[in-house]
């Protein structure tokens, strides 16, 4: 067989194979593959009919030229439509503009905040014999030093300190407003006290009462210019030293008490704002009271107007509302007495309460040191009644008969969730945190015989309830105002057994004896 009958046999071979096992030289997708007509193409070559470039080009879209699109654009359709999204635009924008006044204009206005110094801000604690306080610990102002840690858990914002001056008992001449006591310490260590107290955020207000140790806190009448003499240049010695603040006590048994606590307070105020004085009087009466602030501004009067044989709800509560409706809403400060501790004036079922009761009330509380654990002003052998020794654990008392229980000391009482002094740090949280309680609004209810309960607001801030039960037995609290919910919610009780934050009725509130509640609900515009 010749070699092109070879050939001839091949291609024929190849046309009997199936379409899908025949070889292809060009697969492309995008290739169409003919066959022409009139003439037998070798299987397996495809022709491909490629357009010329001419013509492709002439069928490609290029867009719109400048003018065409100016043309478009200024056409009456398109005109009208970008007037008519531009009005939309700006008829949207002054729509919420408008509903944005609208919002700001009804919605209630935020009060001013007051300016608050710090004594505004949380209690004073009366330290009046440093010994008595400190026990065994020491018995001078270097070792109060290591108190002060103690100090800040209490949150107090600062503390009243003596007297500490030199003072010969009812001799003017042997007294020096100016110089410490050597027994207490010196110069050198009130001002390191003083530096230490204040890192730790505690002011300290210093007692210049002049004759503390005499019959006479203020000497005999006659020696009066003497002692007004003394105290202006003892007020401007301890200014420049860096005191926060002065204490006078017995200022009833001065003469023209009024027209000195004014001049004093002058002396303090000139020297910087931030600075206190703090006038003290055994008296009950509040018109002798009111005679005592009528020359003053901020001046702090502590004073036995809330102490009382007897004690009840009704009691208390007329009290407080006739103070703060005389002293016209000045800011007042809170305590049962001058300098005594508060089991000297309140039994021990009711100290509770009355922590309750100092705390939520508008005003500076003022406590003596020990009326957080409780402290007896007498009754413990040993001890002197007029400067009991501090309880820090159970080896501070001097009992010669042994060590006191553990539940009255502050190291007893810390471990306990329940007890008087967890209580107090307590409240003294809240007291220096809580807006409403800080500086806000009083509102006394009306309530159920021997319940005493008012409400503390300021502004849009959570609003605080204090009921306080004062009977010896349970007693439903039957509260009724227009500003109350129907439920509240709890943040403490001075009795064990509640569970904090519980959601409470009012309708159906129900008090245990001598127990006192402070509740919390929200503003509802």
């Amino acid at each position: 067989m010749s070699q092109d009958t070879e050939v001839d046999m091949k291609e024929v071979e190849l046309n009997e194979l199936e379409p899908e096992k025949q070889p292809m030289n060009a697969a492309s997708g995008a290739a169409v593959a003919a066959v022409m007509a009139g003439g037998a193409e070798k299987n397996g070559l495809v022709k491909i009919k490629v357009a010329d470039d001419e013509e492709e080009a002439a069928a490609k879209f290029t867009g719109l030229s400048k003018e065409e699109l100016l043309k478009v654009a200024g056409s009456p359709g398109w005109v009208r439509t970008r007037w008519a999204l531009l009005l939309l635009f700006w008829l949207g924008w002054l729509g919420m503009l408008a509903g944005a006044v609208v919002i700001i204009v009804r919605a209630p206005r935020c009060r001013e905040l007051p300016a608050l110094r710090w004594w505004h801000k949380g209690a004073l604690y009366r330290i009046g014999d440093l010994q008595a306080f400190q026990g065994r610990d020491g018995n001078n102002l270097a070792d109060l030093k290591v108190h002060l840690d103690y100090l800040v858990t209490l949150k107090v914002k600062g503390i009243v300190l003596g007297p500490i001056h030199q003072n010969q008992k009812d001799d003017i001449n042997g007294t020096n407003l100016e110089q410490i006591d050597p027994t207490l310490g010196s110069k050198e260590d009130f001002d390191s006290l003083l530096q230490s107290a204040r890192k730790k955020s505690i002011r300290v207000i210093l007692d210049l009462t002049p004759n503390y140790r005499g019959q006479n806190s203020w000497f005999h009448p006659r020696q009066v210019d003497s002692v007004a003499t003394k105290m202006k240049d003892a007020l401007n010695f301890w200014l420049l030293a860096g005191v926060d603040g002065f204490q006078v006590r017995d200022v009833e048994n001065l003469m023209k008490a009024s027209s000195f606590l004014a001049e004093w307070q002058n002396i303090t105020k000139n020297f910087s704002e931030d600075r206190l004085l703090i006038a003290g009087t055994k008296s009950s009466d509040l018109q002798h009271i009111l005679s005592l602030l009528e020359f003053t501004k901020d001046l702090l009067l502590t004073s036995s107007y809330l102490s009382s044989s007897h004690v009840s709800g009704q009691g208390v509560k007329s009290l407080v509302t006739q103070y703060l409706n005389v002293t016209d809403n000045r800011w007042c400060s809170w305590s049962l007495s001058q300098a005594r501790l508060l089991t000297s004036s309140v039994p021990a079922h009711l100290l509770r309460l009355y922590q309750l009761l100092l705390f939520t009330l508008p005003g500076t509380p003022v406590f003596s040191y020990g009326d957080e654990i409780g402290l007896q002003a007498a009754g413990l052998p040993g001890q002197p009644v007029t400067a009991p020794v501090m309880l820090w654990d159970e080896s501070s008392t001097l009992n010669a008969s042994g060590p006191v229980s553990s539940n009255l000391t502050v190291k007893g009482q810390s471990k306990d969730p329940d007890s008087l002094l967890t209580l107090f740090r307590r409240l003294s949280d809240h007291r220096g945190k809580e807006r409403s309680l800080l500086h806000g609004d009083f509102h006394a209810l009306p309530s159920a015989t021997g319940i005493f309960s008012y409400i503390r607001q300021w502004d849009q801030n959570e609003r605080f309830l204090v009921v306080l039960n004062f009977n010896d037995m349970a007693q439903p609290a039957r509260l009724w105002h227009d500003s109350l919910p129907g439920r509240v919610d709890l943040t403490l009780s001075t009795q064990p057994g509640r569970k904090q934050d519980a959601s409470l009725e009012l309708e159906y509130l129900k008090l245990e004896p001598y127990e006192g509640l402070l509740l919390h609900f929200p503003y509802v515009a």
